[in-house]
């Protein structure tokens, strides 16, 4: 298992990760699913900045379609994002900040991929206006961005109307 599929470097999700955190990466990846969780949150709990975890921890969480952990994996990893970029929660400036620039490896560019997991994890989960929402704040925000978003946006626009 690939912890880190999806997420281009550890640039781009903030930096480096403790040697500790990379230990109880390379046993998660070796471990069977139920312990593999639990090594991801005990990562967290020692580095709760180091925000490649929260990819690993969604991925890992909407693999077995436990949507609710999933969620909250990636809304904690938007928060650290938005605190180490000096966001607030719809990835705005706090205070008189510049814009941030999304399109550059580091925070902010992760707190916009953390909203795009959490489309994909809506769209799973069932909750397409949820789905919904969280792309159209990051057509808002960075059009341009290249995320990948627009798959989930395919997969939006064939998900059946209830």
């Amino acid at each position: 298992m690939n912890l880190f599929s999806g997420v281009a470097s550890e640039a781009f999700s903030g930096g480096e990760l403790p040697s500790v955190v990379h230990g109880l990466l390379r046993q998660a990846a070796a471990a069977g699913p139920a312990e593999r969780g639990a090594l991801l949150w005990t990562a967290q709990a020692i580095a709760p900045q180091a925000l490649a975890l929260y990819v690993a921890l969604a991925k890992h969480h909407a693999q077995r379609r436990e949507f609710e952990l999933a969620e909250r994996a990636a809304l904690r990893g938007a928060h650290e994002a938005a605190c180490a970029a000096g966001l607030d929660e719809r990835g705005r400036p706090l205070g008189a900040g510049a814009a941030p620039d999304f399109g550059v490896d580091g925070p902010a560019r992760f707190w916009l991929f953390m909203q795009k997991a959490l489309a994909f994890i809506a769209l799973r989960a069932g909750d397409l206006d949820a789905a919904h929402d969280r792309l159209e704040l990051i057509e808002t925000l960075a059009p341009q961005a290249r995320l990948g978003d627009e798959v989930i946006a395919a997969l939006l626009r064939a998900a059946p109307d209830d």
